[in-house]
């Protein structure tokens, strides 16, 4: 595995975990809410890093795969409401500026995809 492929598997796996530990999300009709909000988001971004890291010198590929991930999470958004809808849509417009298939911003853009995973897991506080 190349090192930037690590960095993004490990960044995927980093991401992955810490969605999936997140507990605390008021009521319980609102932590379901939130819980599947995270873990379709959470698909999303592992879905958008697996498909990068496969084609990671391939600008067209990773233009693809992030304007797929961006529509995915606005029609995910658009399920939700207030703070959650928010932080769904900043992740959406994250993926929006990967789909010009910026091969040198796709480390950065995968260390970002924590922050918006912080986002999300916020909105359900």
């Amino acid at each position: 595995m190349t090192p930037p492929r690590r960095r993004l598997a490990v960044a995927a796996a980093t991401l992955t975990l810490a969605v999936l530990t997140t507990t605390g999300c008021g009521a319980l009709g609102q932590a379901v809410d939130c819980n599947t909000a995270a873990n379709e988001a959470t698909k999303i971004m592992t879905d958008w890093s697996s498909e990068v890291t496969k084609n990671a010198t391939d600008t067209k590929a990773v233009g693809e795969a992030s304007k797929t991930a961006a529509d995915k999470t606005k029609e995910l958004a658009g399920k939700y409401d207030g703070d959650v809808a928010a932080a769904l849509n900043d992740l959406a417009a994250g993926f929006q500026t990967m789909e010009k298939g910026d091969l040198n911003g796709v480390t950065e853009f995968t260390g970002k995809m924590n922050g918006f995973a912080q986002k999300i897991t916020a909105a359900c506080s």
